[in-house]
């Protein structure tokens, strides 16, 4: 009885699974699918939806090539077959083939875009497949054929074709020239007005796999709009979407549309994700915290101060239940929109001199290299959970980089002058409160591959991309 492996074929993401068959005079067992055990062997954990059964009776039998719109898990319950497979993704891999004998002791597991065709070699011939997706005759639109005597593959059938049992629709299917390549599965991100949004459009290949929306495009918050998307064909979504008016979240109204947007909306969110196996990657906050630590790590305990936070520290939760999930927690975000630099360049060029709170401490993070990080980690290997990510460097107060602004800019820093917070907050009505530490340990992301640049080094480049309108 041979071990249970998993081995790679030559076609990325088809694999061929070995598994245990139990023999005694009654007959055989093996676990035909056993999550927990394969998982932890080397396939992926893919999370099948329906199991269907393929009987055939006599040798020869032949079908294929057949490459559908999700994944699936190929085993013998009976019988032989000859198993070919033909990767019709765009791609270098495109074209490229695997073909072997498969009995009760193998199984192959097929990513979505890979074509199938099989040749049973026994009577009595059966075969299981788990998908991903339920089936349905729109889904069934979504399949790419290949011919089973195309001239450039050459797949050796056992048993001639001209002698086996094939469809007319299998005997007319397109031969690989004529083959339209299935595209990968998308990228969908949300919220591509904000500042984070605009970040991710520079940043994210523009080969098509990215798709990017605004709220006016849809609006997470209308259960209708989210119900109407046909998710099927993304892979990943990327929530730069949320409710960041700090102060306001502490009103009637903006405590309602926080909630409403940073939880309740969210939640629908994930439940998609969740129900349509996609990751989810979410934007949290500093605000999380209550700042009475000077660092913060992944694993502190979320202690939020005002609404905003407190909405933010929910959604977080909500979040981390989708089983492929990325949190990333940020702070101090500068990029294309309206932040603290570019009120301070502002006030700066027009001669106001501004007094800037000095005991609020921690790091900018500039839309560009969130976008960096992120990118980074859906590319990786990283497994999924919670990463800080903002610029690196030595925390800093508000007062500071205020300073350096005016610095880089070619101003007189000293027309910055410090306050404390509760000095600024005197006369004005409605502040939320604001953690005094914001500082994120950076040491997770930096394990998962990703160097954040020091954020002055980043705000140089930011002034001057701004400075000349590039």
């Amino acid at each position: 009885m041979s071990a249970l492996s998993v081995q790679e074929t030559g076609i990325p993401g088809l694999l061929l699974v070995q598994l245990p068959v139990h023999e005694d005079s009654r007959g055989w067992f093996k676990e035909n699918w056993q999550r927990t055990k394969m998982v932890a062997a080397g396939l992926p954990d893919f999370r099948p939806v329906q199991n269907n059964v393929s009987f055939n009776s006599t040798p020869g039998t032949t079908r294929g090539i057949h490459a559908e719109p999700w994944d699936k898990y190929v085993a013998v319950i009976g019988g032989a077959v000859f198993g070919a497979w033909v990767d019709l993704r765009a791609g270098e891999s495109f074209g490229k083939s695997f073909s072997t004998k498969l009995g009760p002791g193998q199984a192959v597991f097929v990513p979505r875009g890979v074509g199938n065709g099989f040749q049973t070699l026994e009577p009595d011939t059966g075969y299981s497949y788990l998908v991903t997706e339920h089936w349905s005759e729109k889904a069934k639109s979504g399949y790419t054929f290949l011919n089973l005597a195309d001239s450039s593959v050459k797949i050796p059938w056992p048993i001639a074709l001209e002698l086996a049992t094939v469809s007319e629709a299998d005997k007319t299917h397109p031969q690989l020239e004529e083959v339209t390549p299935v595209q990968p599965r998308k990228t969908l991100v949300l919220g591509a007005n904000g500042q984070l949004g605009r970040a991710l459009v520079a940043a994210a290949p523009s080969d098509g796999t990215f798709e990017f929306v605004s709220r006016s495009q849809l609006d997470i918050t209308d259960q209708s709009q989210l119900g109407a998307v046909d998710f099927s064909g993304y892979k990943t979504v990327i929530n730069a979407a949320a409710y960041t008016s700090v102060d306001e979240a502490e009103t009637a109204v903006g405590r309602r549309e926080a909630w409403a947007t940073n939880v309740t909306a969210l939640g629908h969110l994930a439940a998609v994700c969740t129900a349509h196996d996609l990751t989810l990657v979410h934007l949290s906050s500093d605000y999380v915290f209550d700042g009475e630590q000077e660092v913060y790590t992944e694993e502190d305990s979320l202690c939020p101060l005002g609404v905003y936070g407190q909405s933010k520290a929910a959604g977080d939760a909500v979040v981390s239940q989708v089983t492929k999930h990325y949190v990333v927690r940020t702070s101090w975000v500068v990029g294309d929109g309206k932040n603290f630099v570019a009120t301070m360049a502002q006030l700066a060029r027009d001669g106001v001199d501004p007094a800037v709170i000095n005991d609020q401490h921690g790091r900018l993070s500039f839309a560009s290299d969130l976008a960096r990080g992120i990118l980074h980690l859906l590319d990786s290997p990283a497994p999924y959970g919670t990463y800080n990510l903002s610029n690196d460097g030595e925390p800093v107060s508000w007062e500071l980089v205020a300073r350096k602004v005016f610095a880089l800019l070619g101003h007189d820093a000293n027309r910055v002058t410090p306050t404390s917070s509760v000095e600024y907050q005197k006369g004005r009505i409605g502040m939320a409160p604001r953690p005094a530490n914001s500082t994120l340990d950076l040491e997770k992301i930096r394990g998962a591959g990703f160097t954040p640049r020091d954020q002055f080094e980043a705000l140089s480049e930011y002034l001057a991309k701004e400075s000349t309108g590039v």
